[in-house]
């Protein structure tokens, strides 16, 4: 009886902060996209309903994760590196990426788009808890627990080099050597490993023209209000504009055609507009609640495969969290990221809500 009540077990710790994420997140997906939508498709719900069927499959993809035993996913791990591979390569290689932005970042399947890059991300965390564990007693050499590892790495990397998409590329390094950290690599070998690639990444930030134009308006972006700092200023002004309680929900003035993209990579510019900085301290509250909960269930995990999962999701949620708001409040070049639970998106929202299933599958000890 005791181990079927644990089966149905869910983390409410866990739960409620998501729940309560997603439900903000469908409200604030329509006050900031009603009038988009009416304007492009004649209907004012339709990113609406789109943003609640996607949770509703983030809801399935949620329970089946979380009755699925985290150690079941190591078999899957090549296949789903192959996959993720051959997804990537798919976006810039074939008729099957679909551009937007200046980039091809989404693959077309059937009907549906969704962004390879959430597979890899997913895939990268599996590979790199399960190769580490496996390796935990010669981890900290150089050949074992370091190269294998950046290697993969490398080929994700100049997959979405190609789209182009740095940003996700940055991420995607930035979750990989905090993983590596946790694991008890080396850190002079993860340190020079930076110091080396450095220059790289920096050269890169400078062979396109309008990467340049990103730093130089992240350092002013009052001095160009009408092209590259224009996303930037108008998002600082909704912000402003919100002060402390905020103009209300349906009241923002930003979204309407001033604010490029409010529903997505900028929702929480509106969410500032209009539930001020009350609002804005809940949202954080609540994803402190999400990144908390999730560090705990890391250091009580079972193994350390479990361990470096959750240390993975968790982490690439956080830092997800820290990328988006940086560039809507101006600490951060603008890259195209969604807020996780808020921003309209089907593969983001449904595979953030897996990772949430997985955490809380690894917090049940199962």
């Amino acid at each position: 009886m005791e181990s079927k009540v644990s089966a149905i077990r869910y983390d409410i710790r866990l739960l409620f902060p998501v729940l309560f994420l997603v439900g903000i997140g469908i409200v604030m997906v329509y006050s900031a996209s009603s009038a988009l939508a009416l304007k492009k498709f004649g209907n004012d719900a339709f990113f609406l309903s789109r943003q609640a069927l996607y949770a509703a499959f983030g809801i399935v993809a949620l329970v089946v994760c979380r009755h699925v035993p985290y150690r079941a996913y190591r078999p899957l791990v090549y296949p789903l590196l192959a996959a993720s591979v051959a997804a990537l390569a798919a976006v810039p290689f074939t008729n099957m990426g679909v551009s937007a932005g200046g980039a091809a970042r989404w693959l077309r399947l059937g009907g549906l788009n969704f962004q390879p890059v959430e597979l890899a991300r997913f895939s990268l965390i599996l590979f790199l808890a399960y190769s580490l564990s496996k390796k935990q007693d010669r981890v900290r050499e150089f050949s074992i627990g370091f190269v294998p590892h950046v290697l993969l790495l490398a080929i994700f990397t100049g997959f979405l080099l190609v789209q182009p998409d740095f940003g996700s590329a940055v991420l995607l390094f930035a979750l990989t050597w905090i993983i590596l950290f946790v694991a008890g690599v080396r850190f002079t070998h993860l340190v020079s490993a930076l110091l080396l690639l450095l220059p790289a990444a920096v050269y890169i930030m400078m062979s396109a023209q309008y990467r340049i134009k990103r730093w130089l308006s992240f350092l002013d972006p009052w001095a160009f209000p009408a092209n590259e700092g224009y996303q930037v200023v108008h998002s600082l002004m909704g912000f402003g504009t919100g002060g402390i309680w905020g103009a209300g929900i349906g009241r923002g003035y930003q979204k309407l055609f001033y604010l490029p993209e409010p529903h997505t990579d900028f929702i929480f510019s509106v969410i500032g507009e209009e539930l001020g900085l009350i609002g804005v301290f809940f949202i954080l509250f609540l994803y402190f609640l999400v990144l908390w909960r999730g560090i705990r269930i890391a250091l009580d995990a079972p193994d350390s495969f479990g361990s470096l999962v959750a240390v993975g999701l968790t982490a690439a949620l956080g830092l997800q969290v820290c990328v988006n708001m940086g560039v809507t409040l101006g600490l951060l070049p603008t890259k195209g990221l969604t807020l996780p639970f808020l921003s309209y998106g089907g593969s983001s929202l449904l595979f953030n809500m897996a990772s949430i299933g997985v955490l809380m599958n690894i917090g049940a000890g199962k």
